[in-house]
């Protein structure tokens, strides 16, 4: 640590590096469809906003209902997700990503997860999506 760093800053640091290990194996189990690789990401008390249905989502709340509802995505082998862009900022992350359901140009969304960690858990996921 130089003269420069504070601890605080440090501290910063190492919560941004566990939550972009979080998001990106997070964002893995969607485009590698392993459901079953988000039964240690999803913390008890989490809260889960959907895209849909229009205007504010459907809302989930608790480890189980999260994880159930994450599941059935990542293990359909109709939906191809492509991250554009993760980045995170202390314990939130940020995947902004594509989902494509055929091979037909029309056939995709673009979206964004808005993500917080918390002691190594996702404990929030706030979906949004571009509608043509």
């Amino acid at each position: 640590m130089t003269a420069a760093t504070s601890l605080k800053e440090v501290l910063k640091m190492s919560e941004s590096n566990v939550t972009r290990e979080i998001v990106e194996r997070f964002n893995n189990a969607f485009e590698k469809h392993r459901p079953e690789d988000l039964d240690d990401l999803i913390g008890e008390n989490c809260v889960l906003e959907n895209t849909a249905p229009a205007p504010d989502g459907a809302r989930y709340e608790g480890r189980e209902a999260c994880l159930a509802f994450w599941k059935g995505i990542a293990s359909s082998a109709d939906l191809v997700f492509k991250a554009e862009d993760i980045s995170v900022m202390g314990d939130r992350g940020i995947i902004r990503w594509q989902l494509r359901w055929s091979e037909r140009e029309a056939d995709r969304i673009r979206g964004v997860n808005l993500m917080r960690v918390r002691d190594g858990k996702i404990i929030e996921g706030l979906g949004y999506v571009k509608w043509g």
